[in-house]
């Protein structure tokens, strides 16, 4: 019964967001072992060779996602009784268009039969001159794993995260020891998923915009946690191609695109 009421909640919920706010699914299916779909933001039609890939890999997920169900009904049929079902949902949107790099937020949303769903959040970076997916690295003038920059970007976004926190009244005595923010550590794949901020500058980004799922940091219940870090807090270590890139604040209407 628990879990036919935490899926029944869920399937609510996203249904209710789909509703106010997605568009319709590029791929769908809804049958006796799953509720699956893609939603790719139809802004994203402007990058042709970016939308290609992002189509691709969600139909590689939506096709595991189906197979897995069907593995799961015919090994575990009781799991699927009084119409439950699994559940699985990739959103692609667009989130920023900033010189020749564009940021894409990633959202996948599954029920597999356990006590709650899961929401992965992820962002791509798409660097339209080299037709391909990029990191970060290039806007800056060094970032090994454990280096200065690293160091001070971890740093950086475990305080903005005890502030979040705080806002929250969730208590962080110390982010940099804090049990949860800790695991915010100075290499490129544990700093939490980047997109680049739009600016009051045209054509220029104000900083970073930093995200992480759910039990990334801190326990489920506290849900996904979203930070911004003004360049100004690393304007020091940037490149050349850092420096044309970044400039000018954050606009006040950017901040609603993450309120949910």
């Amino acid at each position: 019964m628990r879990t036919h009421l935490a899926l029944l909640g869920f399937l609510v919920f996203a249904g209710a967001a789909m509703a106010a706010d997605e568009p319709k699914p590029v791929i769908a299916t809804d049958d006796k072992t799953i509720e699956a779909s893609v939603v790719i933001d139809p802004a994203l039609k402007s990058y042709p060779a970016l939308y290609d890939k992002l189509l691709a890999s969600g139909k590689r997920e939506y096709d595991k996602a189906r197979a897995g169900a069907a593995a799961e009904f015919k090994s575990t049929p009781d799991l699927f009784g009084d119409g439950r079902k699994f559940f699985y949902r990739r959103t692609d949107k667009l989130r920023s268009a900033i010189g020749s790099y564009i940021s894409v937020l990633r959202s996948d949303d599954t029920f597999e039969g356990g006590a709650h769903p899961n929401h992965v959040i992820d962002t791509l970076l798409w660097d339209m001159k080299a037709a391909r997916f990029v990191n970060i690295k290039p806007f800056f003038k060094e970032m090994t794993d454990g280096g200065p920059t690293l160091e001070r970007l971890a740093r950086l976004i475990r305080a903005a995260l005890a502030v979040e926190k705080k806002a929250r009244d969730i208590e962080v005595a110390n982010p940099d020891t804090d049990q949860w923010i800790s695991a915010v550590k100075p290499k490129i794949t544990d700093i939490g998923g980047i997109a680049l901020a739009p600016s009051t500058e045209a054509g220029r980004s104000s900083g970073f915009v930093v995200y992480f799922s759910p039990y990334a940091v801190g326990p489920y219940a506290e849900g996904e946690f979203i930070v911004f870090i003004p360049y100004t807090a690393f304007q020091s270590a940037l490149s050349p191609a850092g420096l044309a890139l970044f400039g000018g604040t954050r606009p006040k209407s950017d901040e609603a695109f993450d309120e949910r």
